[in-house]
């Protein structure tokens, strides 16, 4: 039973125009993401050569056109201790340069000073090699850094630096010497590293053949940055497949499908380099029916993304977001489980805590959460409450924030904002109403099929009709001897064939041909 709650599955499906990546546990989505695949968008991880457009002395930052519609931000503190190094990296590189000889000769220092002014560093038309840590959202720009990193499963390489850092949940000495002593006896000049809690154990093969294929990454955009001194994207980050797979696999996944022949390849050489052991896991689904309709991922879609979003027992969460927070409304229904109403009420709350927290990571929703939970007397049961919301979140990357309740049933949370939050529209236009909220009287709907039926007989020249109605209508128009369906046959000359739908709204109908093609 332990496996089972741990099962974990990654359904990636790969469209002509994006894909989309959907996170499973015990075949729950718990998170949704989508990335184009036509042009360029700009995501947290893309390195940019940049032009420095407006310098804001008062705001100790800078403005930076990255090619995007909107200026990027990047603050001083955002430059990095070793910017001189990466500047004179940029006004050097040159066609005909040796660039590996140019990286490894730069000297490293002095580092900027902490209470530095931004004037003194950057001028404005000056080209700065920089990384987005924060995506565009709404009316904002990309947030920058100046200080690079290449993240992989088990080093994250840092160009033009000289620490060598372990992470601090490797709790054995032993190991973290042994980590840091391989990888420093491996880092060229003038680069550092950060080693990561994936690394522990890992064999030197593993870890060689990782820095190896980020040193790549980095110097494979040198002649891109030599030959064209203009704006551009340097390189991305992986895909976002292998980055969830990245940040994720030590979570042990029990199947990666895929939908597409060559990102099923990319998918599976990234995880024989970050982890061999696990490379059988990913799987090329050749299925008849769509991938994201064989494992129900488009059903808990449009059930999940709504402004309502329905629980167990008639319980539901009304989710608004705006600009400056997102307010999520805790709402008993009509469930009532037990006499006890204070008991009915925290069992409501347990639940809810658990959907928030997975709606947070389905909607990847950030900055400021305000939860109303439903009112409790209790406060043995307001303090479990909070407990059992920061253990559901412990589960949650993104860093975040859960504060105790307030005396009116509030719950504070913050979580990372480094992306737009995902809002995809899981309404339909309604049959009847076309989307107006108002439809034909009921007394005059007669009227109404009516003319339909006399513009097809007459205008057309049609001599048969089919008539979908739902059951309600078509009781209405063939009841007693002299029915409205009677009337009709008598003066047009013509046979109506009528049909029931159930799933037609009460007075929905539709008029089609013998060949089932809709009429009207």
């Amino acid at each position: 039973m332990e496996n089972e709650k741990n099962e974990k599955d990654l359904v990636v499906d790969v469209g002509s125009a994006e894909v989309n990546i959907a996170l499973m546990e015990n075949h729950r989505l718990i998170e949704y993401s989508k990335e184009s695949s036509q042009g360029h968008t700009f995501s947290v991880g893309d390195v940019f050569l940049g032009r420095v457009k407006k310098i804001m002395p008062a705001l100790n930052a800078a403005f930076i056109d990255i090619g995007d519609s909107k200026e990027a931000f990047i603050h001083y503190l955002d430059l990095g201790l070793y910017f001189t190094a990466f500047d004179q990296f940029v006004k050097n590189s040159n066609p005909n340069a040796d660039l590996k000889g140019l990286f490894s000769n730069i000297t490293l220092g002095p580092i900027l000073a902490k209470e530095g002014h931004i004037e003194d560093v950057l001028k404005v038309g000056q080209m700065v090699i920089s990384q987005i840590v924060k995506e565009p959202i709404s009316t904002k720009g990309s947030r920058l850094t100046a200080e690079i990193s290449l993240a992989g499963r088990n080093i994250v390489l840092l160009p033009f630096a000289e620490k060598v850092s372990v992470s601090q949940k490797i709790s054995s000495k032993e190991e973290k010497k042994r980590l840091e002593t391989l990888v420093r006896s491996i880092l060229p000049k003038n680069y550092g590293a950060i080693i990561r809690t994936a690394a522990e154990g890992k064999t030197a093969a593993i870890l060689v053949a990782e820095l190896r294929s980020l040193i790549e990454k980095w110097e494979g955009s040198w002649q891109r940055l030599a030959k064209n001194k203009g704006i551009g994207l340097l390189f991305s980050e992986y895909s976002k497949t292998t980055t969830i797979l990245r940040d994720l696999l030590n979570d042990s996944f029990t199947n990666v499908y895929v939908n597409d022949e060559k990102v099923f390849e990319e998918t599976r050489k990234y995880i024989s380099l970050i982890s061999p052991e696990q490379e059988k896991i990913v799987k090329l689904y050749q299925g008849k029916e769509p991938i994201f309709d064989h494992f129900e991922v488009n059903r808990q879609i449009k059930g999940s993304f709504g402004k309502v979003v329905p629980m167990k027992q008639g319980t539901y969460l009304v989710i608004e977001t705006t600009e400056a927070l997102n307010v999520i409304d805790v709402n008993s229904g009509i469930r009532a489980k037990t006499t006890d109403q204070e008991e009915n009420t925290y069992e409501v709350n347990r639940i809810a805590a658990e959907e928030i927290a997975r709606q947070l990571r389905l909607r990847d929703m950030g900055g400021i959460v305000i939860v109303d939970f439903i009112d409790m007397a209790s406060g043995e049961h307001r303090n479990n409450l909070f407990k059992y919301m920061q253990e559901l979140m412990d589960k949650d990357r993104a860093k975040h924030n859960v504060l105790p309740l307030t005396k009116f049933g509030l719950m504070q949370i913050t979580r990372q904002r480094i992306r737009p939050a995902t809002q995809i529209d899981t309404s339909e236009v309604c049959p009847v109403c076309h989307g107006t909220g108002k439809i034909h009287s009921s007394a005059v709907i007669d009227e109404q099929v009516e003319r339909d039926l006399s513009e097809l007989i007459k205008d057309k020249g049609l001599k048969t009709v089919n008539l979908t109605v739902s059951p309600i209508l078509g009781s209405y128009l063939s009841r007693g001897l002299s029915s409205f369906l009677s009337k009709w046959r008598r003066k047009y000359k013509c046979k109506i064939k009528v049909t029931e739908n159930n799933d037609f709204a009460v007075l929905q109908y539709e008029f089609s041909n013998d060949k089932g093609e809709k009429l009207i």
